[in-house]
């Protein structure tokens, strides 16, 4: 199988090369796939990629460059300032005072023959970076994509990488989301990485989650600041804008972005399960704003799950469990286009920073038992939790990599029961029926691959609730990846590291509680979303778009079934895993199963295809 890619087939991405002479060979490979290249103050080649003018703000003062791109207000006199302190201070570290913007961004800096690449707070905007030898000289490259990376530096697919996606429900922290190439890494949330002009990069942390002492009262206001000013610079000088208006945490965007000066488009998706309520608590929102243009997508309009997964054909740089939502997701997105919108606001991000985690009971029953104990009572009650179950969550200390060394013995065991308490670090993942000998072996040894690996956050309700985040950031991530063809932003504002920090800095004991949905936003929203809907306390879930979906679309699953590329690769049986497709399943014990499997099944199949090259004249700055 071909797995590289034409680089003039990705509409948007950049390259970070060091300071060097010897990064000249990667420099012109990358040159002539690209449309634009900016350089260091030396006239080497610093950022190549292919990206449009205004897409790219540079700062520059005197051999210092600094360059923002992404979802920001920032502004080229900005970028110069942030340009001079960095000169002045004669380090780069000094952006972590003086880029501190709203937005989500990526931030590249040069200065001083060093090279500075930085991503957001979580996975959204993502840096993957490699060391390879041109010439007689090891050189350290980043990029936005994985994808160009690896085809940059002639990178070699890693099927073991792959088997380790098929863990379901996804691969546990650090491993989810990794590159699947062979040299090829992922800087975490919250690192900047460092290229010096010879030797290896390095990873320094700029960001960490804050302590968590703020009252909800006072965090109310701090998150209703931040996310304001979030969607705001998103917003600002657009004519027309266009949001998602479902659930609550969609609703805070859209009548966050109404109060601005640009025309905002609502669009709703009805669920054929007459228990969904989003059209319901939509109209009751746009009744009390008056005048604003709002559309219903009948459910009858909208692609059920498994819609047109055989026929693919977006180019991501990892697979994605999207996927099998992916025209269902898209729908609304396709409309906003058509409406002429360059820019679609989501609730993305919403229910992992908001509704938070109960295994932040750990850490409260060491400082407020009496209010753990009533917690634990009450979710025990609306879960149908086993007291057993929960006792043994919660009195079990043991670190996290002695959980992550029982998720690789285990990993062939049954998928933990739906009414399993969630106090663990994490649901325990598991192979699938249909995972080959060899994708097991090869999943066990990439889960042992660290024994001295820690947790993403303090204690297990934050490590729980950054690693959600990571991972439904990268869903924003590869939606964005899906809607660059149709010249839209799909932006997430939940995601931006200010927005994030408000609040997590509120107390969990009263963030997160069983006898209130949603306290933090529904407070931060008094005055900004009208009251007929701001007291909303449902959700409405997809489980018989899921169900029905197999149903309707079981011919496109079994022909990824045909000729299975992950059959190819030895990682799945694929009489099984037919055999499998052809039963009627359950949404929420069986079918789900089968995500991470297609994800990677069309991804495989996504790469041998030969895209049409995005249009675009190479030019310098």
């Amino acid at each position: 199988m071909d797995h590289s890619l034409s680089l003039r087939a990705v509409r948007t991405w950049f390259v970070a090369l060091p300071d060097t002479e010897a990064a000249a060979p990667l420099a012109r490979k990358a040159v002539s796939h690209a449309t634009r290249t900016l350089r260091h103050a030396s006239g080497r080649p610093w950022l190549v990629g292919r990206w449009a003018p205004e897409d790219m703000i540079v700062g520059e003062h005197e051999d210092t460059r600094v360059a923002v791109t992404g979802e920001h207000a920032v502004t080229p006199r900005a970028a110069e300032r942030a340009a001079a302190v960095v000169a002045r201070a004669r380090s780069l570290t000094a952006l972590d005072r003086a880029a501190d913007w709203a937005g989500s961004f990526h931030l590249i800096a040069s200065s001083g023959g060093q090279v500075l690449v930085r991503g957001c707070a979580v996975g959204l905007r993502r840096v993957f970076h490699a060391e390879t030898t041109p010439g007689s000289a090891a050189v350290g490259v980043a990029s936005d994509r994985a994808d160009v990376l690896a085809e940059l530096v002639g990178a070699g697919l890693d099927e073991r990488r792959i088997a380790l996606e098929m863990l379901t429900p996804a691969a546990p922290y650090p491993c989810a989301g990794d590159p699947l190439w062979r040299g090829l890494h992922a800087l975490p949330g919250g690192c900047h990485l460092t290229l010096p002009p010879h030797g290896r990069p390095r990873t320094t942390r700029w960001w960490s989650p804050p302590d968590p002492v703020v009252p909800l009262a006072e965090g109310a206001g701090r998150l209703r600041d931040a996310l304001v000013e979030a969607v705001g610079v998103r917003t600002r000088g657009r004519d027309l804008v266009t949001s998602d208006l479902g659930g609550l945490d969609s609703t805070a965007v859209y009548c966050a972005a109404v109060r601005g000066d640009a025309k905002v488009v609502a669009y709703t998706a009805a669920l054929h399960d007459e228990a969904g309520d989003d059209v319901y608590w939509a109209g009751r929102t746009v009744q009390a704003l008056d005048g604003v243009e709002h559309h219903v997508v009948p459910a009858g309009d909208v692609a059920m799950t498994f819609d047109g997964i055989d026929a693919l054909d977006d180019i991501l740089d990892t697979p994605s469990v999207l996927t099998v939502d992916r025209n269902r997701r898209m729908g609304i997105v396709e409309m906003a286009a058509a409406r002429g919108s360059g820019l679609h606001l989501t609730g993305l991000g919403g229910d992992e920073l908001l509704a938070g985690t109960p295994a932040r009971l750990h850490a409260l029953m060491l400082t407020h038992p009496l209010v753990a104990l009533r917690s634990v009572r009450g979710y025990a009650a609306k879960y149908q939790w086993s007291r057993r179950g929960v006792l043994r969550q919660l009195l079990d200390r043991r670190p996290y990599r002695a959980w992550l060394e029982r998720v690789a013995r285990d990993a062939t065991e049954p998928p933990v029961a739906v009414d399993e308490p969630l106090l663990d670090w994490a649901v325990p993942p598991r192979m699938p029926p249909w995972a080959t000998a060899d994708a097991v072996a090869a999943a066990r040894e990439l889960l042992r691959a660290d024994p001295s690996v820690d947790p993403r956050g303090r204690g297990h309700g934050e490590h729980r609730e950054l690693v959600a985040m990571d991972g439904i950031s990268q869903w924003a991530r590869h939606i964005g990846q899906m809607a660059a063809p149709l010249g839209i932003t799909v932006s997430a504002p939940y995601y931006d590291a200010r927005v994030i920090e408000a609040a997590l800095a509120v107390r969990p004991r009263e963030r997160i509680t069983p006898w209130r949905y949603k306290p933090l936003i529904v407070e931060a929203m008094r005055g900004i979303v009208p009251e007929a809907s701001r007291v909303r306390s449902t959700k409405a879930n997809a489980t018989l778009e899921e169900e029905a979906g197999l149903r309707e679309h079981r011919p496109a699953l079994l022909a990824l079934c045909e000729d299975s590329r992950l059959a190819r690769l030895g990682l799945a049986d694929e009489r099984v895993l037919r055999d499998w497709c052809r039963r009627a399943l359950s949404a929420e014990t069986e079918s789900y199963l089968l995500h991470p499997t297609v994800a990677c099944e069309v991804w495989l199949r996504s790469r041998e295809m030969t895209p049409r090259p995005a249009d675009g004249e190479h030019g310098e700055r």
